[in-house]
Parts: C-alpha cells; structure tokens; sequence
C-alpha cells in the first residue's frame, strides 16, 4: 500500500487554531522607544514565528486571542498589533498583566479565537474624577479605537488629558467577550465607584418685605363708602383726640402697568415717577418733535 506522507506535509491541517504558550512582559520592558500606542490600547505584540504559523493555518481575520493565565484560570482577549517581539516573548498592557495577576516574564497560553460583533457594552468608571470630562461618551470612543476586544469582567485603562481612568466592563453583548472591529455599539455608564447623589434641599421661600397692594395704583372714579360721615341730628361729630385727617393719596404706580395714553413719538429713558403736566409740557419742547413721525420699514431697502 502507498502512504501519501508527502501530501500531508504538503497540505497541512487547516483546522487547527493556533494555540502555543509565551513569556508575557509589559510594554515598558519592549527594546527600543516607549510605545505609548500600546500601553494606552488592548493590542498585544507577538514574535515573527507566530505570524508564519497563522499564515498556514485557517485562521479567521481580524486575528483575535484569547490570553489565559491557567495558573489561576483567568482569561482575557485581546488584538494583535506587531509581530516584532523577541522569540517566544509577547508584550502586552500593563493593565492587561494586572487583570491576568501575571509578573513579568510569568507563561501564558495563547489561543486564536473567533468571537461576536459587540452590540452593546456597560462600563463602570472607577472614580468619580471620571465625571469631570465634558463628552465621555465621545472621549471613550476616541479611546477604544485602539482595543480590538472587550471582556466582561476586565478592568480596562484609557488615557485623557494625561490622566489615565479605569473602566470596568460590567456587561457585553451578544457575549461575554466581543470584538469591536468595525461595530455600531450602544455604551452605557454607571455610577463610579464612591459616588452619592446630591441631597436636594428645598428652596425656602423668602418672606415678602412689600405688600403687593401697596403698589398698586389707587382706583379712580366713583368708589363706594368712600368719605366722612355725618350725624342723623345735624350735630358734628366730638373730637376724641383722633387725627382724622385723610391719609396722603400714594402716588400712581406705574411700573409694570402699561401706559395706554403714552403720546405718540416721545421716548423716555428715565425710571423715576413723573406727572402727567410733566410729561406733557415736554411735549411742548421743541427738541422732542423730531421723535414724532411715522414709522418705517427696513424691509423696502432689501432687494
């Protein structure tokens, strides 16, 4: 019988995923300049041997992992950015370390994994400082374009303003870890962490110190029981020692009261309280006839 070895090793096994194990180390240990564009995403750098490998295999573009610390159980995922690490080293976030527990240079297992388009997300600012930013909902958009995944569970680290906030992911949907590559994706917030709701205290209403009455006019024309009275016998009345002069008529009040017989033209800018033999002997004045006239319309200049 013939053996086709030789096919097979031609023709290798599409269907296996990608699954080996690295040393781990944070972004501040890679050779070279500082790579903020790490440290400040959710991408992890990997060694040129792992790109050979997934080019022979049938991996699902883009290229999501799935990194598991198996000394505790605890998984994460997350995108790749470079394949420029040293052999059998991967670098990654240090809040990605911290979220895995894992020290640097600890072995970690890398898997290739295909997971659902995220729909909808909740996070949980970690402190209150969070409520400072103006739009965060527009600032966390900025900031996820450098993430590829979202774990429920994960305690994510974005930068603003040179002040780094971190965000608990509390729920994903459709699943417990979504890519969110090229997605229309609803964010909600919930309250950060030590926040309380204001008290609100009722507004105390302020005593009045003017009686509205007093500032309204006094009533012209006839007005009922309205003058001295006089004995049935034709005698006056004793003096008990009571002033019984009339009390002094208040002055008109004006103010918020329109004024229908205002005259035509004259434009007063004064607030203080004039008579009416005032107003109309300004009339009189020769300087105010040139404010009367009539009116015009600034619309029969426009073309």
């Amino acid at each position: 019988m013939f053996q086709f070895n030789g096919f097979n090793m031609m023709f290798p096994d599409h269907s296996r995923p990608f699954n080996t194990t690295y040393k781990c180390y944070s972004v501040s240990m890679l050779p070279g300049n500082e790579r903020q564009d790490v440290e400040n995403g959710g991408k992890i750098i990997m060694p040129p041997s792992a790109l050979d490998q997934l080019t022979r295999l049938n991996v699902v573009y883009p290229m999501l992992f799935k990194i598991t610390n198996g000394t505790i159980n605890r998984s994460t995922h997350a995108g790749v950015l470079e394949f420029v690490a040293d052999e059998g080293k991967i670098y990654m976030p240090y809040w990605m370390m911290h979220n895995l527990a894992l020290d640097q240079g600890d072995i970690v297992e890398i898997e290739s994994v295909s997971i659902p388009v995220a729909t909808y997300s909740k996070f949980q600012p970690q402190s209150v400082e969070f409520l400072d930013i103006t739009n965060p909902k527009a600032v966390l958009e900025n900031c996820l374009r450098n993430f590829a995944c979202l774990t429920t569970g994960d305690l994510i680290a974005i930068k603003y303003n040179n002040t780094t906030y971190e965000l608990s992911v509390l729920e994903t949907k459709p699943g417990p870890a979504v890519t969110i590559i090229e997605c229309d994706m609803n964010v909600e917030f919930a309250p950060p962490v030590g926040y309380t709701e204001p008290e609100r205290k009722e507004k105390e209403e302020e005593p009045m110190t003017i009686d509205p009455t007093e500032l309204m006019p006094e009533p012209t024309g006839f007005v009922a029981f309205k003058g001295e009275g006089t004995r049935l016998d034709g005698k006056k009345k004793k003096d008990n020692g009571t002033n019984d002069a009339p009390a002094t008529q208040r002055q008109t009040y004006v103010r918020g009261i329109p004024d229908y017989d205002h005259p035509y033209g004259l434009l007063r800018f004064d607030r203080s309280v004039r008579k009416t033999d005032q107003l109309e002997s300004k009339l009189e004045d020769s300087k105010f006839q040139e404010f009367q006239g009539e009116g015009f319309n600034l619309k029969k200049n426009r073309k």
